[in-house]
């Protein structure tokens, strides 16, 4: 069965792309089918999964206005191993046209019925901003996985994502829910980090990740090579946080499912 997450923070440098990216690539390398879908304008995803996003014949705007569905629009990441809805900058212009459009709030998700099925994983990089464009994905979604830094402002911003995740329970998605919160760019060392993340184990029991993603030059790197910190340097700290999380989640969803612990990670 089919598991959409949006990938969501309003607060930009969370490390949201990077997750998505390599959260992605981890599952793909797992034997997951999976699709990842930009919708983001700055299409840093895209361009994080080797695919030029200046040379692009359709992208995600295109199958957003129904002017291209979206099994002809997506490419495929050699370097990620997954099959891409790519974005660039003419996404920016999406909410404009989309204000007077019918079910503008339910185009990713009526899109996405035709070729949902041919995936176990879609993931949906979100702009860093709660807009209609974050609408459309949590709408679309089946739950929402939140990257965020053990930063005081970083719980301010969260208060204002749970909320919305609350209207869209309510009007357009009921049974959205969180997958867990993501701790990115932790350093142990730093006393603030310890206790931001205490904070966020006692208030969000059950629903932040294990994993922890590192501060890690390796995984900053990667994206200007278009490669997944998997294929850019596999023994990376970071490239071993994402595939720690991506057996993390295939183990809960295991779990959910009453059929084992297996996750089938490649080595």
């Amino acid at each position: 069965m089919t598991r959409i997450l949006a990938v969501a923070n309003q607060k930009g440098g969370v490390g949201k792309t990077t997750t998505t990216v390599n959260l992605g690539a981890s599952l793909a390398a797992a034997r997951r089918r999976v699709l990842l879908i930009d919708l983001d304008p700055q299409g840093n995803a895209t361009t994080g999964s080797g695919i030029d996003k200046a040379a692009l014949d359709a992208s995600i705007y295109h199958v957003l206005l129904g002017l291209r569905d979206a099994a002809s629009a997506r490419v495929r990441s050699e370097s990620c191993g997954y099959d891409l809805l790519p974005s660039n900058r003419h996404l920016a212009g999406a909410e404009v046209e989309l204000v007077d459009a019918d079910a503008r709030e339910q185009r990713l998700r009526q899109a996405l019925r035709p070729i949902a099925a041919q995936y176990d994983y879609i993931l949906i990089d979100c702009p860093p901003a709660l807009s209609l464009l974050t609408i459309n994905a949590f709408a679309a979604a089946d739950a929402v996985v939140i990257p965020m830094q053990c930063e005081y402002y970083a719980l301010e911003g969260l208060t204002d994502l749970m909320e919305t995740i609350r209207r869209v329970r309510q009007g357009l998605q009921p049974s959205l829910e969180i997958d867990g919160l993501l701790r990115t760019m932790y350093d142990p060392r730093n006393t603030l980090a310890q206790q931001v993340s205490d904070q966020l184990m006692r208030h969000f029991e059950g629903k932040v990740f294990r994993t922890v993603v590192p501060r890690n030059v390796r995984l900053a790197e990667a994206p200007s090579h278009g490669q997944p910190a998997l294929v850019f340097d596999r023994q990376s700290k970071g490239a071993l946080a994402y595939l720690a999380l991506a057996g993390e989640m295939l183990n809960r969803e295991a779990a959910r499912e009453g059929g084992g612990s297996e996750t089938g990670m490649a080595t």
